[in-house]
């Protein structure tokens, strides 16, 4: 694998994880923006593993989308609100 593919590929991992972590869900249990930030989360753990997955299967390319596609499910959670992200503000773009 190129040194470029895997570097890039073991940094989204981590920020994946890292974001899964300091994520929080914001909104009261019971309404539409609870759900909403459940499924994002779940979305967001399903491609890490799917991720790790890949990884394991020596398919960096398809590992690093998965990483950065449930990565996007986390950072769109953050931006509407879904998510309160008191730490690590860093691994997110809002």
């Amino acid at each position: 694998m190129p040194a470029d593919l895997e570097e890039k590929t073991d940094r989204y991992e981590t920020l994946l994880a890292e974001a899964l972590a300091a994520a929080k869900i914001a909104p009261p249990e019971g309404t539409p923006l609870y759900r909403a930030a459940r499924d994002c989360e779940e979305m967001a753990r399903a491609y890490l593993e799917d991720g790790r997955h890949f990884r394991e299967a020596d398919d960096p390319v398809n590992a690093l989308a998965a990483f950065a596609y449930g990565h996007g499910w986390l950072d769109a959670g953050a931006r509407v609100g879904a998510f309160a992200v008191e730490t690590d503000r860093d691994l997110f773009a809002t």
